[in-house]
């Protein structure tokens, strides 16, 4: 896992394209791009012990007291502003099950929070202990807007953020708060066309060495033309038609969760030559052809799409570095070793794109677009898939929230309009699986759970 600077995380003031389009692309609500943490811990904290705690995590983290301000006439990035009428209270919450709570409760009470759109006039989180499930456990709940980190600033955020022990720890740093900002539209403007001006010596001087590559011609257009071949990959749609079984689409989300150890997908994967990613990809697709065989129907190749960090060693913590490879994913294949191996080359194929960043090169024209022009292109990308799926290494040792234990971790990525959003993150030994579905196209939870439990049981076998 990237190294994590307590002082860096969060720090870019502007958001970046991709974020920008994140953000911008909710003018349709099917892209909300919304993100859940939902933690199972093995006792209530002490409710006074919990808003400290969440006030001291906003005052290490200014981004927690940041809130989103677009520059005028939406030309430009939006920035974060330190919140003149920021409000803890407002941010952090409890509700308690009604009677003898149980897991699918607390599964419920979260979609019903994920669901409730952000208010943009602040700052995009909320954090929410959820009481009354069974032997005094509870749930924490973290919802976070997408523009604000991917999935590994996610895990970066919580490692910073949980104790490594259950006792408090009065030693810890205590940061004063940021002063609030007065800063308009207006001001955001200006900042960046002075940005942009001091940008231009830059480029222009970057354009000259370029020139360079003038005294060879015949490389310099080789070089053109394979970008122009591995863009035109990566940007085209998959070659594969959705199933009819998952075609419906709603506004509702629903949330279900799967455990599933980590050694034994880890050696499935390592028997074939693959890697956990492959394993669980696999795992999916397995269970997407039980689900339509419990209705009759066969299943062919279907479209995915699966995120691609590219954050480096080195980079700021927290914020969106990632591209989506989008496959004709073989959901068709019987044999769990065989999807395996084709889905492995398949992502090695894409990652091996030289195109695969080209979202951060086309984004900084595409964020500057009206809303609804940016919501109907992105729409169009991610509505026909039938899943999207996600793996992020987690947290491998024992943490704890202000006491308590932190017993499962399961992470629910936003619905942008596909039949299913699927992540898998690593905790302690096991894998905590989250998944995001929409009810009109998967109308049977029951089986569809089922049905990805013996895909991974299926796959898992392998390594037997």
């Amino acid at each position: 896992m990237v190294s994590t600077d307590d002082q860096t995380w969060g720090q870019a003031r502007e958001m970046n394209a991709l974020e920008a389009l994140m953000w911008r692309a909710e003018g349709d609500p099917r892209l909300r791009s919304t993100i859940v943490s939902l933690e199972l811990l093995d006792t209530t904290p002490d409710w006074d012990r919990f808003v400290a705690a969440c006030d001291w995590a906003t005052r290490l983290v200014p981004r927690f007291r940041q809130r989103v301000v677009e520059p005028a006439l939406g030309l430009g990035m939006p920035a974060w502003v330190v919140d003149r009428d920021f409000d803890l209270h407002y941010h952090v919450r409890r509700v308690r099950l009604a009677g003898d709570g149980t897991w699918e409760d607390a599964l419920r009470v979260a979609e019903q929070i994920a669901m409730t759109p952000f208010d943009k006039a602040r700052s995009p989180w909320e954090a929410v202990l959820i009481e009354g499930l069974p032997d005094g456990q509870c749930a924490f709940l973290l919802k976070l807007h997408h523009s604000t980190t991917d999935g590994m600033g996610g895990v970066q955020l919580l490692g910073m953020l949980h104790s490594t022990t259950r006792e408090h720890n009065a030693a810890k740093p205590q940061p004063a708060p940021l002063p609030p900002e007065r800063t308009t539209s207006t001001d955001v403007l200006a900042r960046q066309l002075v940005k942009d001006a001091t940008a231009v010596p830059r480029a222009v001087a970057g354009g000259l060495g370029r020139l360079g590559a003038l005294r060879r011609p015949d490389r310099a257009a080789r070089d053109a033309a394979a970008y122009a071949s591995s863009l035109q990959r990566v940007l085209a749609d998959p070659d594969a038609s959705g199933s009819p079984l998952l075609a419906e689409r709603s506004l509702s989300w629903r949330f279900a969760t799967l455990d599933v150890p980590f050694a034994p997908l880890r050696a499935a994967a390592k028997a074939v030559g693959g890697s956990l990613n492959d394993a669980f990809l696999a795992a999916l697709l397995g269970g997407y052809r039980r689900y339509h065989e419990g209705y009759g129907m066969a299943i062919g190749a279907i479209p995915i799409a699966v995120p691609i960090s590219v954050r480096r060693e080195g980079d700021p913590a927290g914020g969106n570095a990632f591209a989506a490879a989008r496959l004709a994913a073989p959901a068709d294949e019987p044999d769990p070793v065989r999807r395996m191996q084709e889905i492995g080359r398949m992502m090695r194929v894409a990652r091996g794109e030289r195109a695969i960043a080209a979202v951060g090169v086309v984004a900084p024209a595409l964020s500057r677009l009206p809303s609804p022009l940016i919501s109907q292109l992105a729409g169009n990308m991610t509505k026909a898939n039938d899943l999207q799926a996600s793996n992020v290494p987690g947290l491998r040792e024992e943490r704890y929230l202000a006491g308590a234990k932190i017993l499962k971790a399961y992470p629910f990525a936003p619905l942008p309009g596909c039949a299913a959003m699927i992540t898998l993150l690593s905790h302690l030994d096991g894998c905590c699986i989250g998944i995001n579905f929409d009810p009109a196209a998967i109308t049977d939870e029951e089986l569809f759970v089922q049905s990805l439990r013996e895909g991974f049981d299926e796959v898992m076998a392998v390594a037997a």
